[in-house]
């Protein structure tokens, strides 16, 4: 038995290649590097979806057709009540959506992230959502949506680079929830919600805005080594360091280091993350040494979003809005697999005993 299935072979994918030995991540052929320095999410949506649609248009339609959707599904914002955190707005909308297998149901869900989540942020700070612009790209329509004015080109290519950098990552939880919800064809909105549930787990899903947490109270490069001495000696988690895959720096790191680069006015900002970061590896080396804990995607995720003026609670939802291009990739390869996911458990309880 494998409580949590590490050493457990579940399925046989084409989307994507996580090897944790080594630090590298291949994203159908492409290495992430490339794919967050080279690719706009519409891109990344082709690339993960063209094995499993047969009627998937070329990039260009594509754009379209996810900027129509947009609209379409922004009809559903008045529908869902107030009061509800980001993830929440965001799962009851996804929630509302047709529920079937086809192509339309996962441009629907795709197209739903970025409006879902600008309108649950916006109505948080007692404003109006904005109507989507089908004539944007997504991520420059997402950013809009947000802001209440076309975004800055480079704001643009840095979204677009974490979009595609977390569009997929092997058999992580949520794409595994995803896959068995598919795997009883319930369709791919109910894969997609199961996935955002299992994102919305803090040990998954939610460590970009604890990171920042963290950058906030260490203040200044002097107090770093004081401040993570402490938070070790009261047993805290440092957030955005360790894998439960990855056994060397996560590549994904570096990706969206680089994208954080590219954004004016972040190299103070960088450089301030950088003294931590090496404070915090050498400090967990030394306490750890049989353990290898190195830098992981949330790290520079946090450090991306804040600069493109996203709130640290909306962290998740972005997130859960790159990888639906993921699950909703990764539900079609399980459903074409025709087989029900269906493990066995081992009984530990007590044994009847006859009268």
């Amino acid at each position: 038995m494998d409580s949590g299935l590490e050493n457990v072979v579940a399925a046989e994918t084409i989307l994507s290649d996580v090897d944790g030995q080594n630090g590298r991540l291949v994203i159908c052929g492409w290495p992430v590097e490339l794919l967050a320095a080279s690719m706009a999410f519409e891109d990344a949506a082709h690339l993960v979806w063209r094995e499993f649609f047969e009627e998937l248009p070329d990039v260009r339609e594509l754009g379209a057709r996810l900027g129509a959707a947009r609209e379409e599904v922004y009809a559903l914002v008045h529908e869902i009540p107030d009061g509800l955190d980001v993830i929440s707005f965001l799962r009851v909308g996804w929630a509302l959506l047709p529920d079937d297998e086809s192509l339309e149901a996962a441009i629907r869900l795709a197209a739903a992230g970025p409006v879902f989540t600008a309108a649950a942020i916006r109505r948080a700070e007692g404003l109006e959502p904005i109507h989507p612009d089908r004539d944007l790209s997504h991520a420059a329509d997402f950013l809009r949506m947000l802001a209440g004015k076309v975004p800055d080109p480079s704001e643009v290519r840095a979204l677009d680079a974490y979009l595609v950098t977390v569009c997929d990552h092997g058999l992580n939880a949520s794409t595994f929830a995803a896959r068995v919800v598919a795997s009883t064809r319930a369709g791919l909105v109910s894969a997609g919600v199961a996935g955002l549930s299992a994102l919305k787990g803090p040990l998954h899903g939610g460590a970009p805005g604890p990171v920042l947490d963290m950058i906030d109270a260490i203040g200044a490069p002097e107090n770093a080594e004081t401040w993570i001495d402490g938070a070790l000696a009261s047993g805290e988690r440092l957030m955005g360091f360790g894998h439960r895959v990855y056994r060397v720096r996560d590549p994904r790191a570096d990706a969206l280091k680089a994208a954080v680069a590219r954004l004016t006015g972040t190299a103070g900002r960088i450089r301030f993350a950088e003294h931590i970061e090496k404070a915090v590896l050498g400090r967990l080396a030394k306490k750890y040494p049989q353990r290898k804990l190195e830098t992981n995607v949330e790290f520079y995720t946090a450090l991306l979003l804040e600069a493109i003026g996203l709130p640290r609670e909306a962290f998740t939802a972005v997130f859960a809005s790159g990888r639906v291009l993921g699950w909703t990739a990764h539900a079609r390869e399980q459903i074409s697999e025709g087989r029900l996911v269906r493990p066995r458990s081992v009984y530990r309880g007590p044994v009847p005993v006859p009268a």
